[in-house]
């Protein structure tokens, strides 16, 4: 330590003496000559071009609709959300011109949600996003295929204007929303005026009374999906509508399924009763060899009257009715001409006294795949179908029902003049009726359809002297056996 202390201190000495040598000499210094004259600056060189800037990347916008823009078959089922996809893609495209490139994937509408799960887990490629509806949620959520959307819908300028019953039914057990709800569809009652003069049936006692006013004169009073067809799927429609207005349902209010109950005894001991006296067309119960044939006698008006949801203005076409006025584009709007001329009204469903009408009620919209590559790329999508320039196009085609955005159902009738009556009258239907989704609080939902419409078939086509209420506590402890 000293040692290194003492050099320090030399150091330091000898810099001093050097600093003031340099000092000296710089006094003693001639003066400094005149700087030479500047030489001109050579000219400058022209600067390179600069490179063109890279162009944006343009991304794959993929989403999976049960609808086929490249499909053109006129007689397609699906041919009005096909037009439609043919016509918005290129829109959307254009709007979107350097960031997004629409690709569509079509799915079969009964295998979506499990052909999503199936991707999900196996981390596979899923799609941007999924047109979707409220009976898909649990399932979808339940196997972590879709993602909490909650934070940024509430941030959307539109949200406030969503029917709150469109954001329940998007919205999940914890409380979260899952979906963006699009189009609300209630179920009602298509029927043929010249058939019920007078209006629908009131009561389940009218009804067979002016069934078999019709039954004379060769003409069934109703038509319905009744088949076991697309694992169930009449539980939702026809079924529910008439186990709802009878008072009666499909759950306990707990998860558990709860069938055996006095109103859906009676409900399903009326139903016995009209097919045995010839008032329900044979049709009804044939869709699960030609999907969805209970349409054609509606269409034909071999049958008064078809129960089913909102959305099937689109598919029951083209029309003849009873004084023989033909319908006949072959598109939806054959039922809204038929509708505002007056052939055909829209009413709720009969119900025994004291009791309202069943109505069953879904939400479409959207869900945002878990693994999604470009989940910004759906939101831009969401939010240009959510502008009322894009919205009533989406309701009326995909959605089939009434605007989940409460501003719209105006500017839907401004654009689709043929559509006011449709809606007034749905509108009026609804009210008289009380709305919930079928499936109340059951979880394992297509397995749940699968059961009841299952067991609702046995008991009325396949053995109508099998005791109902057993046949139904049968049926239930089937399902809740895998709670």
């Amino acid at each position: 330590m000293c040692s290194s202390s003492s050099n320090t201190r030399s150091l330091t000495a000898s810099f001093a003496t050097l600093a003031a040598l340099s000092l000296l000499l710089a006094a003693c210094a001639p003066a400094a000559q005149p700087a030479a004259p500047a030489q001109p600056a050579a000219p400058a060189q022209p600067a390179a071009p600069a490179e063109p800037a890279a162009p944006a990347q343009v991304r794959d916008f993929v989403t999976w609709y049960q609808y086929d823009e490249k499909n053109e078959d006129p007689k397609s089922d699906e041919r009005v959300g096909n037009e439609y996809l043919r016509r918005t893609i290129p829109q959307f495209n254009e709007a979107f011109k350097g960031k997004w490139r629409w690709i569509n994937q079509p799915q079969p509408f009964d295998k979506m949600d499990t052909n999503l799960v199936a991707a999900v887990q196996a981390g596979g490629d899923v799609p941007d996003l999924m047109q979707a509806g409220d009976g898909s949620l649990i399932p979808l959520l339940k196997n972590g295929a879709i993602q909490d959307l909650t934070d940024w819908i509430k941030a959307q300028p539109w949200f406030n204007d969503l029917d709150p019953s469109a954001v329940t039914g998007c919205t999940g057990p914890d409380g979260r929303i899952y979906c963006v709800p699009v189009a609300i569809s209630p179920y009602i009652v298509f029927v043929w005026k010249d058939h019920f003069p007078n209006g629908y049936p009131k009561t389940p006692e009218e009804f067979k009374q002016a069934a078999e006013a019709l039954k004379a004169k060769n003409v069934y009073a109703i038509t319905f999906f009744g088949s076991t067809a697309f694992d169930g799927d009449g539980a939702t429609r026809f079924t529910n509508m008439l186990i709802q207005s009878f008072g009666g349902g499909f759950d306990d209010g707990q998860g558990k399924m709860k069938l055996d109950r006095p109103e859906n005894v009676a409900a399903i001991q009326f139903l016995r009763e009209i097919v045995a006296a010839g008032y329900v067309h044979p049709l009804s119960w044939e869709g699960t060899t030609t999907p969805f044939v209970e349409e054609e006698p509606m269409k034909t008006a071999e049958a008064a009257s078809f129960p089913t949801g909102i959305f099937g203005y689109r598919y029951v076409n083209p029309l003849k009715a009873p004084n023989g006025k033909e319908y006949k584009k072959g598109n939806e709007e054959d039922m809204l001409d038929a509708i505002t001329a007056g052939d055909i009204f829209i009413a709720p469903l009969f119900a025994p006294e004291g009791k309202k009408p069943g109505c069953g009620i879904g939400v479409t919209g959207f869900v945002i795949p878990t693994g999604a590559k470009n989940p910004d790329a759906a939101k831009d999508y969401i939010n240009w179908i959510m502008t009322k320039e894009q919205n009533p196009d989406w309701v009326l085609g995909p959605g089939g029902g009434f605007p989940a955005l409460r501003s719209m159902l105006p500017e839907i009738e401004a654009r689709k003049p043929v559509a006011k009556a449709f809606y007034e009258q749905a509108a009026a239907a609804v009210a008289a009726s009380q709305c919930r989704p079928w499936y109340g609080s059951l979880e394992r939902r297509d397995e749940a359809k699968k059961i009841i419409q299952t067991t609702v078939y046995k008991l009325v086509k396949e053995d109508p002297t099998a005791d109902i209420s057993a046949t139904l506590r049968a049926a239930e402890e089937e399902y809740n056996r895998g709670n």
